[in-house]
């Protein structure tokens, strides 16, 4: 994320802004309401699913509240049943309350819940009475190790300490169980405010300079959450033009331009375009991008299929995925992907009696007829693992809306209680070890994203589907509480597109 920072930054400059991470606004309302709302696709570490189940629920509107947000989505909290008392005490559901009068002057800002490491040191140097190096044998225990089995040596003095101050039945506990729970993994504030700069700086691009935000994460992956196919299509969502590999406009790398009739003054960011890189080219040589790039660089663009075949020299392979993923539709009138695949085979062969007397610069029209749209779909797919076309779902929703099927932003609408159906795309698969067997599935279809969560039992009775499977449909009881909606599910089945290689964030 900080190297897609320092490139916003550059693409920004580069286009007349000045933007600087030093002089961003500390309480940028814009930033503010998308962080609230759980629009952090793309965002530092605030983009998981659990993090943004937390985020309306939180409603970050400080700084600090980013550093609580980045600390509490850990298995240390989440083990210490730290997470929900310090929702429902920051919704005002439940007092705020300590688990001995010692500890409000170190728990006051986080609610009287421990969140943060030096939080931990302290109560045992306060509640129990450690000396400064019985606290630093405590931080190594909570280190790098984690040591599980050194903390519950030390749990031994420090239940010898409690009872020396005078703390005894369910306040001991709760201290120690807070304390023994960051063996796990908890966050020392200062790493959770180092975090949450740059949760905050990635939120603020994204809000502000979309365009610029989403080529920075094009051209720095692999890295975070999402697939580059998830990023084209919330960037879209958000008004930002993607625009196809074309090899008279793309560099090796995704850049930014202002979009036709514009001028650079008047520019509005989330109006700007981004152009896919070569580099998205799957099967597409270094060599044979860098060929097209200088060789264009050198004699300008390129005016016809023959003249680009000639000048570049590429293998015939990379010729016809070029046209498949419609690269060459620039280069003549009319040209679409089946007729560019028609012109690779009269450039790349011999001239032979279907090809003979045509002009390379203004061949004939071949007979082939163009590209079905889920073809021009699955093309995509199979060439650069993304589309800027329509979302795979848009062409399955009449079939949807047959079975009572709502997309996402109908879910984000539904009541809570109210039994649904739900379909898209798998784009996460998570079963993290503190959720006791349960499963979180994350579906995008063309409106957005939705959330599915699995019992263990149901997770068994689905194993299949849940592991393999690309496209499913869910149907159970909605979850709609705070601001975050989720199906609890209780039938899972596959639908059948045909196979688009989507990738997913599977089990990590």
């Amino acid at each position: 994320m900080m190297a897609a920072i320092e490139e916003s930054t550059a693409i920004i400059r580069s286009r007349g802004g000045s933007f600087d991470l030093a002089t961003i606004p500390p309480d940028d309302p814009k930033t503010y309401e998308m962080i609230q709302q759980a629009d952090t696709v793309g965002v530092f570490q605030i983009e998981s699913r659990a993090q943004m189940a937390t985020l309306p629920r939180i409603k970050p509107a400080c700084f600090y509240d980013l550093v609580v947000e980045v600390a509490i989505i850990r298995p240390g909290p989440i083990t210490g049943n730290m997470v929900h008392p310090y929702i429902n005490r920051r919704l005002g559901r439940e007092p705020v309350r300590y688990a001995h009068p010692s500890l409000e002057p170190i728990l006051k800002r986080t609610l009287g819940v421990p969140l943060f490491q030096e939080q931990l040191l302290r109560m045992a140097m306060t509640a129990a009475s450690f000396t400064g190096g019985q606290a630093e044998q405590l931080r190594r225990a909570m280190g790098f190790k984690r040591s599980v089995e050194r903390m519950s040596e030390i749990e031994a003095r420090l239940r010898q300490g409690l009872s020396k101050n005078g703390i005894g039945g369910d306040a001991a506990e709760e201290i120690v169980r807070a304390i023994k729970s960051f063996a796990l993994y908890g966050f020392p504030e200062s790493h959770s405010a180092s975090f949450a700069l740059l949760a905050y700086a990635s939120s603020y691009l994204k809000a502000h300079y979309p365009a610029e935000f989403l080529a920075s994460l094009l051209n720095c992956q692999p890295m975070g959450f999402y697939s580059p196919a998830v990023l084209v299509k919330d960037a879209q969502r958000h008004g930002v033009r993607v625009l196809p590999v074309d090899v008279n406009e793309s560099d090796r790398r995704c850049t930014v331009s202002d979009m036709a009739g514009q001028s650079a003054e008047a520019v509005h960011r989330p109006a700007s375009c981004v152009r896919l890189g070569l580099m998205y080219v799957g099967d597409l040589r270094a060599e044979a991008v860098r060929r097209i790039v200088e060789e264009r660089a050198l004699g300008g663009e390129f005016r016809s299929i023959g003249e680009f075949a000639r000048r570049v020299r590429l293998q015939k392979n990379e010729l016809d995925l070029l046209a498949e993923i419609g690269a060459l539709n620039s280069l003549g009138e009319g040209i679409h992907r089946r007729e560019a695949l028609w012109q690779v085979e009269g450039a790349w062969r011999p001239k032979g009696p279907l090809f003979e007397g045509q002009d390379d610069a203004q061949p004939e029209p071949g007979p082939l007829a163009p590209m079905l749209p889920f073809e021009r779909l699955e093309a995509d797919y199979r060439g650069t693992g993304l589309t800027v076309g329509k979302h795979p779902m848009h062409y399955l929703r009449g079939q949807m809306k047959g079975m009572d099927v709502l997309c996402s932003r109908e879910i984000e609408a539904a009541a809570d209680g109210q039994r649904v159906r739900v379909a898209g795309a798998v784009i996460t698969r998570q079963r993290p070890g503190t959720a006791k067997g349960f499963c979180f599935i994350t579906l995008e279809d063309e409106t957005g994203v939705s959330n599915l969560i699995l019992s263990p039992q149901v997770f068994q009775a689905h194993r299949l589907v849940v592991t393999h499977e690309t496209f499913v449909l869910a149907e159970g009881i909605l979850q709609n509480t705070d601001g975050t909606a989720a199906v609890k599910t209780e039938v899972l089945k596959a639908l059948s597109p045909p196979e688009l290689g989507i990738e997913s964030h599977d089990f990590h």
